[in-house]
Parts: structure tokens; sequence; C-alpha cells
């Protein structure tokens, strides 16, 4: 296949119009329609190629290029130690029981303790590398003993145990397991009958489907999340509430990503309405959902959509944004750095991804915009900010 090939082929694969493509990386649908034809024969530079990977989810450079000899992996980074053990543990279905089981109570309290673990660390992958074996192994005893209600809520546990798992699962190579604790989750929450677990494993899957590019799955998951809880919360407590508005803003998230804009800015509205419902303090550990996040959350959809000027204007008003959780806080500083770079202001990127290094290193490191960022400024960034910049890419692990 010819390089226009492989990119028609990629952006069909993901339902993606010419006009939405172009726009995610600036350039005119005339430019792409003659990419894609062969009538411009050379194959774009390496900063433009890197935009298409992000924007058409591709992993790997050379499956856009076919060339081999540039294998750059994007959106997965490197396989964490504490993979392999995490993987035994989600396959090792205890269909015979052995062990004993622990208190409900108990099993509560050390969820909890890890969730709190997750968000005060700034190597969080590792914090729950090595908490999450036996969690996952204790949970699954718990959920196949357990009888009647008591087994409800081991099973509303489980489906929480997979979402925390998921988050150490992200953006490593291993994505079969990740599908199979999203799945897990939603079967067990499904069989909770808890809404607050149903809900937090429709979050949880609805970013399965988004990352894996099929937004319109996404879409449907979030609404039909939204709809089933909807009934149970005029009786509900603040945590079913932020499910709700976490929710929104998903839905929020997936159309920025397809380029609605304002359908994506109506369910940022939304999202901001429910968090203003909620207490000052208040900050979800499963989704981050409070109101300090929501200033975040417009940095995003403003970059998801490619607003350079509102992206930055948004960026200004949120970058000290009092976030308490370091990895969401990383987070926020490279969707920060993403505003940034569509305004090709590229002190103010590697400044910022600098930042997120100091604040969270494994969330740096394990984010694909992030490597692109460092991994294109320390290549074709100015002179005088690649030798930082080739500081920052060999400590995410790009070794340029």
């Amino acid at each position: 296949m010819s390089f226009g090939d492989r990119l028609r082929f990629h952006r069909e694969r993901l339902g993606m119009t010419r006009e939405v493509l172009a726009g995610q990386i600036g350039k005119s649908s005339s430019w792409l329609k003659a990419v894609e034809g062969g009538r411009l024969q050379q194959q774009p530079r390496l900063p433009i190629l890197l935009q298409l990977a992000e924007a058409l989810r591709i992993r790997n450079l050379a499956d856009l290029t076919g060339d081999q000899s540039m294998p750059v992996r994007m959106f997965t980074g490197p396989g964490h130690p504490a993979l392999d053990a995490v993987r035994r543990a989600i396959n090792a279905v205890p269909l015979i029981p052995q062990g004993t089981v622990q208190p409900l109570a108990h099993l509560r309290a050390r969820l909890d303790a890890a969730w709190r673990a997750r968000h005060a660390s700034p190597d969080h992958r590792t914090t729950l590398g090595a908490l999450l074996p036996d969690l996952i192994r204790d949970t699954q005893l718990a959920a196949l003993l357990y009888r009647d209600a008591p087994r409800r809520q081991a099973l509303a546990l489980l489906a929480e145990v997979y979402g925390l798992t998921q988050m150490f699962l992200a953006y490593q190579p291993a994505a079969d397991l990740l599908w199979r604790v999203a799945e897990r989750a939603m079967v067990a929450a499904q069989e909770s009958d808890d809404p607050l677990a149903l809900s937090c494993a429709v979050w949880f899957a609805g970013q399965a489907h988004r990352d894996a590019g099929d937004f319109e799955a996404a879409r449907e998951v979030n609404e039909q999340g939204l709809a089933a809880i909807e009934p149970r919360l005029d009786d509900a407590g603040v945590n079913l509430l932020a499910m709700q508005g976490a929710l929104l803003f998903e839905l929020a998230f997936t159309a920025a990503r397809v380029g609605e804009t304002g359908k994506a800015w109506l369910h940022w509205e939304e999202a901001s309405r429910v968090a203003e419902r909620l207490p000052g303090d208040y900050y979800q550990p499963w989704t981050s959902f409070s109101r300090v996040v929501m200033a975040a959350h417009a940095v995003t959809v403003a970059v998801e959509l490619h607003q350079g000027g509102e992206a930055t204007r948004q960026a200004r008003r949120a970058v000290d944004a009092p976030i308490p959780s370091r990895p969401r806080r990383g987070r926020h500083l490279i969707e920060v750095a993403r505003a940034h770079f569509l305004q090709c202001d590229h002190a103010a990127v590697l400044e910022t991804l600098e930042h997120a290094y100091g604040s969270a290193p494994e969330t740096i490191r394990y984010n694909g915009y992030a490597r692109r960022m460092a991994l294109e400024l320390s290549e074709t960034g100015p002179v005088a900010l690649q030798p930082r910049a080739r500081e920052l890419a060999n400590k995410v692990g790009l070794l340029v």
C-alpha cells in the first residue's frame, strides 16, 4: 500500500471524514484528498506524520508510513514491571475456591486506601502494581463465595477494583487485558444492581471505546449509563450525582474528539452545572469529577476541537488549578502543553511538559500526546530548546 492508501484506510477505519481529520491537523480537506490520492508524491514531514498518528490513534508510526526503520510508538508506553503480576491475578479467576474470604468492610478499606495511594503518588502505576494483584484475587474470591446481598456488595467492589486496574493498564501494551477488565467490570456491576457501580463501569467502558477510536460506541454506552441512573438520582448521594456529571463530560470529550463543536461545549456546560451542585471540597476518587476539575476539562475540550486561541485562554485560567491528585494534575498539564502546541509556543510547551514530569513522571511517561510533543521538540523544535527537549524525551523513555 502507498502512504496515501494507508492514510485513507486508517481514516475510514475510524469513520472519520476528510474534513474532520484535516481540521485536526490544521490542513485543508483538498490537501488531504491529494495526499490520499497520491497526487502529492512526497510523504509529509515528521511533525505532520506525528499529528496524523495522534488523530488516527495509530500506536506505531510504521503502521502509517510502512517504513519499519522508523517505528515510533505513540499511544503505548512501556510495559510496567508489575504488568505480568497483574495479568496473572486477573486471569486466575477462582473457579475452585481456595483461601479465606475477607470481610467486605476490610476489602472496602483496602480499596479506598488504594485510591488514596494512587492520587498521592507521582508514580501511580508503580504504586498500584504493588497493590493490585492481591486486591484483585481477594475481591474475585469474595464475589465467588458470598451469597445474596453480600455477594452483590462484593460484585460492586469487584467492578470498582477492575476500574482501578484499568487505570493501571491504560497506555500499556496490554489492550487485550484492558478490554477483559472493562467487560468484566460491566458484568459485575450489572449483577450487583448498584447504580454507582454501574455508572463507574460505564465510565471506564466509554473511555476504552473512545481510546480505541470507536466513538459511536463510546457515545452510546455513556448515554445508556446516564439513562440507567437517572431514575435513581433523586434519592442518591453525592457520589452518584458526580457520576452523572462525569458521564456528561465524557459525552463532551467524545463529541470534541470527532469535531462536533456545539455538542462538545453543550455537554461540558451540562457537566459544569452538575459540578456546581457538589460540595466545594468534593473530589471523586474514581473519575476526578469535581468543581476544580471542570476548568481542566474545558482545556481538554478546546484542545480536542483544535481551537488554539480558546485552548490557550482556558489553559491560562486553569494552569494552576488546585487538583489534589498528582497523576490527574500531570495529565492536566499535558493538556495545557497541547494547548500551547496548537499555538506553536514551543517554549511554553516544553516548560509545561517539564512541570508535568515533575508532578507525575509516570503519567507523562505513558502519555502518547506528551511523548509525541517531546519527540517533535527534540528533533524539529527550535535549536535553542532541543537539548532540554532531548533530556525530557530520554526521561520519558524515547531515547532520542
